[in-house]
């Protein structure tokens, strides 16, 4: 998506080998109409799948979760990272493990919201290790779900979760692929 790769070519600060900031425009202060650029690539890229609803991670995979669930005319879920009152039963969990905050998570998802026999499309903004969308497919799988696809903004293709999910079996579409950060510069794949 070239749009995105102008945007992470002009507003992406490297901080090291292995760690992009795109505060600017994705998950700190968004971009809400590159986010419904977004949107739209996702929805166009599975369009072919049917999917009943949008499940994403707090916090930053909520924009480009919530434009694609809009483009799709289909209700987005979104995995909570953090404990709430509402929140403590009847509930899907699982642990995941940041490689940007170098922490363990729980994510919990309302067993109400997510439903057998449903057709999930998970998105979120970056793709490391695949831990993030390693956790929302075992919670989909939990609830009796399908997850026909996984939508990522930018991934570091450098690093193994798209190989990962991919010989999981899951069919993965990234807007972004970023080859290296080497040199203070990102290097995108052709």
């Amino acid at each position: 998506m070239q749009l995105l790769q102008d945007k992470v070519r002009k507003e992406g600060i490297v901080l090291s080998d292995t760690v992009l900031k795109v505060d600017s425009f994705l998950n700190h202060q968004m971009d809400p109409m590159l986010m419904k650029e977004i949107g739209r690539e996702f929805t166009r890229r599975f369009s072919d799948q049917a999917i009943t609803r949008v499940l994403t991670i707090e916090s930053s995979g909520i924009a480009p979760g919530i434009m694609t669930a809009l483009e799709l005319d289909v209700p987005l879920i979104f995995a909570r990272k953090h404990k709430s009152l509402t929140l403590r039963e009847d509930i899907w969990v699982e642990q995941v493990y940041s490689f940007t905050k170098q922490e363990t998570n729980e994510i919990t998802v309302s067993r109400k919201f997510l439903h057998e026999g449903e057709r999930i499309l998970i998105i979120d903004d970056f793709l490391a290790n695949g831990e993030a969308a390693f956790g929302l497919t075992r919670i989909v799988e939990q609830a009796g779900a399908e997850v026909v696809g996984i939508g990522i903004v930018i991934e570091k293709a450098f690093q193994p979760g798209g190989r990962l999910l991919q010989e999981a079996g899951y069919r993965v579409e990234s807007l972004v692929r970023i080859a290296s950060l080497e040199d203070g510069k990102v290097h995108f794949v052709e």
